[in-house]
């Protein structure tokens, strides 16, 4: 048996990458305040994909796609005898070629759709501009997005399953290969890289590594650019700002729906268990300023999830903490930390969502206040 040089250091760190990257984006795809990360850790991946889909095209023999086994046949035979060990592959074998092909394309639709969601529902990156158009059709986007991710999710953990049979039922030495380059064969049948493949290896990492670096550390870049803009509620509204302004934070209007508006304006005698009473010209022109700009006016990711948890209720909330989607959001928070001297009460939305009286409930943009863990 000769050691046979098969995939190049470039080759191998990529598929290191690439691993830590999903596995990295996977864990952050849930946590809104992780967002902003997620994206970073998902672009870059798919940066690396791209660069691995032209490596298939003009890289090392056995990492070009010409050289995988794409037949039904030998897929079959292969899978048949999977616990049986014989020859082994030089490159990729059948089952290996399918879900490598399967992983590169799965993994660009779940970037790409990962982008739409983010577009369409966060108004943030590339696809921003599809906001206005399909941002009350943000759950297609995000459900799409899960749908590829887990699509992607289950190919890996396939391929992890299959090539752990390979090493241990058929002595194969695949998952050796991309540690060091080099499997154990009969004949020596190593590659050679030239000038151009060794050039464009550097460039596949340090390209993906610089991007990852700069999307980490400039978040207004144009995959992930916010383009909600910040509202100063004092020009646009004095009376509002000033009078609901004086006892608590002045809460973006589209926070609650016009029902929720009418019905707390209509008693301010019994506002929360205090008496807020203004004349009748303020209260109208608030009312008013409050109704027009409320949920169902408002493009906001978070004023259409708050509008669709409560439309079913039969009463009418009128504090946000009581509804269905703030309670889902929150859930995970103890309840020591609103207790705590830095947030007080539940209704303090500022104490973690630092713009908010600006009309900003960025997820990129929430944070606890010092010494306090969720």
């Amino acid at each position: 048996m000769t050691r046979s040089y098969i995939w190049p250091l470039g080759n191998r760190i990529s598929h290191v990458l690439m691993i830590l990257l999903f596995v990295a984006s996977y864990l952050s795809g849930d946590e809104d305040e992780l967002l902003g990360y997620h994206a970073v850790f998902g672009i870059t991946l798919g940066i690396l994909i791209l660069f691995r889909i032209l490596w298939g095209l003009f890289g090392t023999k056995y990492s070009r796609f010409s050289d995988f086994d794409f037949s039904i046949k030998n897929l079959l035979d292969y899978m048949s005898s999977i616990l049986v060990k014989t020859k082994s592959h030089m490159g990729h074998n059948p089952a290996s070629s399918w879900a490598i092909i399967a992983m590169l394309i799965v993994g660009l639709l779940s970037i790409a759709s990962g982008l739409l969601a983010y577009g369409v529902g966060e108004n943030h990156g590339i696809f921003a501009y599809l906001h206005l158009s399909y941002y009350k059709d943000t759950e297609v986007f995000e459900e799409l997005h899960e749908l590829f991710v887990n699509m992607f999710l289950a190919i890996i953990i396939v391929h992890i399953v299959g090539s752990l049979i390979a090493k241990f039922f058929r002595a194969d030495d695949g998952i050796n290969s991309m540690i060091t380059g080099y499997k154990n064969r009969e004949n020596i049948s190593s590659i050679k890289s030239n000038i151009f493949s060794k050039i464009f290896q550097i460039i596949w990492i340090a390209v993906s590594i610089g991007v990852f670096i700069y999307l980490l550390g400039n978040k207004d870049n144009i995959f992930m650019h916010n383009e909600n803009k910040s509202v100063n509620y004092e020009t646009l509204n004095n009376t509002f700002y000033n009078e609901c302004g004086s006892c608590h934070i002045a809460y973006p209007p589209y926070l609650l729906p016009k029902r929720s508006w009418v019905a707390m304006m209509g008693n301010l005698k019994n506002h929360f268990g205090d008496d807020a009473s203004l004349d009748e010209k303020s209260r109208v022109e608030i009312l008013n300023f409050l109704v027009k700009n409320s949920s169902e006016n408002s493009t906001h990711q978070v004023a259409l999830k708050i509008s669709k948890s409560i439309e079913s209720e039969k009463f009418t909330i009128i504090a946000m903490t009581k509804t269905a989607y703030w309670k889902a959001k929150h859930k995970h928070i103890d309840s020591k930390v609103f207790l705590s001297q830095d947030v007080k009460n539940r209704a303090n939305c500022a104490a973690c969502h630092k713009d908010i009286e600006k009309g900003m409930m960025e997820n990129d943009l929430i944070g606890l206040p010092k010494g306090l863990r969720v």
